[in-house]
Parts: structure tokens; C-alpha cells; sequence
């Protein structure tokens, strides 16, 4: 378990070198060895099978050591930013049903329990709080039966990682974060909630949205899983600047029995916000940017960094009360420059 009194900001799954002015080349030998490789069921299916395996497994090995690499990095930096989310694409076709089988092999369960054991053990050994985030098509609320029964797969593929890492033997020792997605809402998602394993019950968060399912539906999952505010989604979905006394931030944090909440933040892209001399300096009024002609769709895609002191000292406005999830671009440089400015506004006060 992390250290559950310590303030985190932390970015999601990429290293990106300081030195972005390089040689696209020399970046990419830099940082391909903290980043995932990936493949597809279509190349797959074209191979001979012996092929394909190899390359999955290749895949697999190389994938590992990219997040020990990762999580090693995160453990130099100041311990106030030991905090990221690892990439979901670990093993190749994990729950496809042509391909799953592999990753069942006892010899390859055993592989892989060896290799994401050394990685959970670096991350508890230097205090680096991990986590996941299975991807759109993870759907656990959806009205389609067969949908729910992937989405099942899907997750228990991640509680199955963070279990050969040495985690979810306690309630949110590590983090696997989903939206509350599908038609039917938090009702339908505790439904489901019985058919998981034990891991993924002490692992799962549910996330508002910014389009569909926002905060108060994620309310109502609250005695039954931790709730991830997202501040950026909420300013989105609701139309407003949530603050850290309003009495729902303080329902989500109580649905995490004491561990620590994690929360994220993100900052809309310059290419979708009107671009004047105050861009960067003012807080944006929602309302006013729709009334403009700006569409949601596009304001919830996220900045490369986080421009704007004035929204990063209101997401920093929680940092007493969460760690904080960076979504951004630029990755660890986006999370650098947030807990820069952290690091200023506490030597102010």
C-alpha cells in the first residue's frame, strides 16, 4: 500500500524526454524503452500461428520491462510525484477470443506473474501509487448483454495484472478506473458488481463523465465503489467550477474509506478555446464559449500542458484533499509544470 498521507500529482502512461527538440529518431530510442508496444488482431490473424505467438510474447516481455522502466523513472522524481497510470495494451489480444488462450498457458502465466511481480514490488518498495484505466469499449452499465460480458473480460484482465503485481488484497491498493458508461447507469453497473473477483471489487473506481454519466449519477455508486472526480469532465458536462467544499467532493471523498482519492485534471486545447489576449490568464465561462459556438466535443479533448495558472490553481485548490491524475499530452512535462506551480504557491503561503 502507498503511503497514504503523502500529496501526489502524476501523469498517464508515456515518458516523454525533457529534450523534446531532438531528432524524431533519437526521441524515439529514448523513449520506446518506457513505452508500450502494440499489435492488432487483424496482423495477427494473417500470420501463421507459431509467428503470431512469438510476436505476442515478444510483445508481452518488452511490455513489462517498459513499465518496471516507467515506474523506476517515476521513483527518482520528488516523492510528491511518485504517482502514474501504467498503459492497458500490457499483453497483446488479451481478452480476444481467438487469442486469449495465450496468456492461460501455464508457463506463460508463470512469465508473467514473474515479470508484473518485480513491477508491483518496485512500485511498493520506492512509493510509486499505479493504476489503470481500461479504455472506452470497457462498458460494465451497457443495456447489450454481450457488451457487459466483454466489458467483464476486459476488466478482469487489468484485476488480473495488478493481481501478479501483488495488488487488490485491500480496498484501493491500487486503482482501475472506469466510467460509469452504458444506458444503464449506476443502477445497472451494481448489477454487475457481484460477478466480479475479489480483486477487481478492492480495485475499481468509477469516473463522471463529461458527456453522458456525471457526477451525481457516480453519486449513487458511492457506498458501493471509491468515486474519481474529474474536474475537467464535471466543468464540461455541468457547466460549472466545482470547488473542493462543495458537499459532493466531499461524498467522493468519503466513498474512499480512508485511502487517499485520486482525481484527474485536464485543460481544453488552445485550438478549441477562443483565442484572445486573456486566454491563458482567465477562467472560461462555459456557458458563454457554447453560447459562442463551441461544442463540447471538442472542449473536453486535452492540452498538450497546462497553460492557464489560474485553472491549474483551482485544480491545485484540491491537492490537500487528492492526488492528482494529469491528463495531458506532454505527459510527465504536463504534471512537471503543475507541481511547479504547486511547489510556488506553497513557498508563497
Amino acid at each position: 500500500m502507498f503511503d497514504n498521507d503523502l500529496q501526489r500529482i502524476g501523469f498517464c502512461c508515456k515518458y516523454m524526454d525533457p529534450d523534446q527538440s531532438q531528432k524524431p529518431k533519437v526521441l524515439k530510442e529514448i523513449q520506446q524503452n518506457f513505452t508500450e508496444r502494440q499489435t492488432t488482431v487483424t496482423w495477427l490473424n494473417r500470420q501463421d500461428k507459431a509467428v503470431a505467438e512469438d510476436r505476442m510474447l515478444d510483445i508481452a516481455t518488452h511490455n513489462m520491462q517498459s513499465a518496471y522502466n516507467l515506474v523506476d523513472y517515476v521513483s527518482t522524481l520528488p516523492e510528491n510525484r511518485r504517482m502514474v497510470r501504467l498503459g492497458s495494451n500490457q499483453l497483446p489480444a488479451a481478452t480476444h477470443e481467438n487469442w486469449s488462450y495465450l496468456w492461460q498457458d501455464p508457463t506463460n502465466v508463470k512469465m508473467l506473474e514473474e515479470g508484473f511481480a518485480k513491477v508491483g514490488q518496485l512500485a511498493r518498495d520506492k512509493d510509486v501509487r499505479i493504476s489503470f484505466h481500461p479504455g472506452q469499449f470497457c462498458v460494465l452499465a451497457s443495456d447489450r448483454p454481450d457488451v457487459v460480458e466483454r466489458s467483464i473480460d476486459e476488466f478482469e484482465y487489468h484485476a488480473t495484472m495488478a493481481r501478479y503485481m501483488g495488488f487488490g488484497k485491500e480496498f484501493q491498493d491500487f486503482k482501475i478506473n472506469v466510467h460509469v458508461s452504458g444506458r444503464l447507469g449506476a443502477p445497472g453497473l451494481i448489477k454487475v458488481l457481484p460477478r466480479l473477483s475479489p480483486e477487481a471489487l478492492n480495485t475499481i473506481t468509477i469516473e463522471n463523465d463529461e458527456m453522458c454519466w456525471g457526477l451525481d449519477e457516480s453519486l449513487k455508486l458511492k457506498d458501493h465503489v471509491a468515486l474519481v472526480l474529474d474536474i475537467h469532465h464535471h466543468w464540461i458536462r455541468d457547466e460549472e467550477y466545482i470547488q473542493p467544499e462543495d458537499d459532493r467532493v466531499k461524498e467522493v471523498i468519503d466513498s474512499w474509506r480512508g485511502v487517499r482519492p485520486a482525481m484527474h485534471y485536464s485543460y481544453s486545447r488552445d485550438e478549441h478555446l477562443p483565442i484572445t489576449d486573456d486566454t491563458h490568464t482567465n477562467m472560461h465561462d462555459i456557458v458563454g464559449l457554447l453560447e459562442q459556438g463551441h461544442k463540447k466535443q471538442k472542449l473536453r479533448a486535452h492540452s498538450d500542458y497546462f497553460p492557464n495558472e489560474k485553472a491549474n490553481a483551482w485544480a491545485l485548490s484540491f491537492w490537500s484533499q487528492f492526488d492528482i491524475q494529469c491528463e495531458a499530452k506532454a505527459k510527465n512535462l504536463a504534471s512537471e509544470q503543475l507541481y511547479n506551480q504547486a511547489m510556488g504557491l506553497h513557498e508563497k503561503s
